[in-house]
């Protein structure tokens, strides 16, 4: 009876203890690995965070697709950079979405320089801009160093000139710029599997 008595105090002891310190709890709960982000997507915040920037992750996370954008994804403490650099690291397809102030974006370029630079998958899309529009200005030769400049020019270049979608804010289909992104996104997805596959068969 007294041993009965005891297990039940030092039960109820234990729980206690967890009450007061949750993370002893936390602590004994597994936790699932997160799946690396397969898609970047590489914007202005201040021309297109809220508009086709978000609805386009909201429509791939539907499609079933992990992409990336820093204000879904980030949380408070992480590293700016040490977050950003990872997730291009790991993902398999960058979606460059310009816009008018793009260039403005110190951030911006040096996003679109490691993503070509990783030799990714890119689909450009031209919000409200054209590609002969997208100039690196010369503010930038201000606080960057001409070592940068040069990389960021060169990365521009090469983005420019590969075919992407052209998007009117003002007077273009939403879902429909959306739809052919995802459709997009999700077919080149498939391609960069697919060569994944041949390269590990070979």
């Amino acid at each position: 009876m007294h041993r009965l008595l005891a297990k039940r105090m030092l039960l109820g002891f234990n729980n206690i203890e967890s009450l007061q310190n949750p993370t002893c709890i936390l602590s004994k709960i597994p936790k699932t690995p997160r799946r690396p982000c397969e898609v970047f997507i590489n914007h202005r915040g201040i021309d297109t965070k809220r508009t086709i920037a978000s609805l386009l992750y909201d429509h791939l996370v539907r499609l079933g697709a992990r992409p990336f954008l820093d204000n879904k994804n980030m949380k408070p403490g992480d590293k700016l950079f040490d977050k950003i650099d990872d997730a291009i690291k790991g993902c398999k397809v960058g979606v460059l979405v310009f816009s008018p102030r793009y260039c403005e974006s110190h951030f911006c370029l040096h996003e679109l320089a490691l993503i070509i630079e990783a030799k990714k998958k890119v689909i450009p899309i031209f919000c409200d801009v054209k590609p002969s529009e997208l100039v690196v200005g010369p503010e930038m030769n201000e606080y960057v160093p001409p070592d940068q400049i040069e990389r960021f020019k060169s990365a521009l270049e090469e983005a420019k000139f590969t075919v992407g979608l052209a998007f009117d804010s003002t007077k273009g289909n939403w879902a429909e710029v959306l739809t052919k992104a995802g459709d997009r996104v999700i077919e080149s997805l498939e391609e960069v599997g697919n060569h994944e596959d041949d390269e590990a068969v070979n």
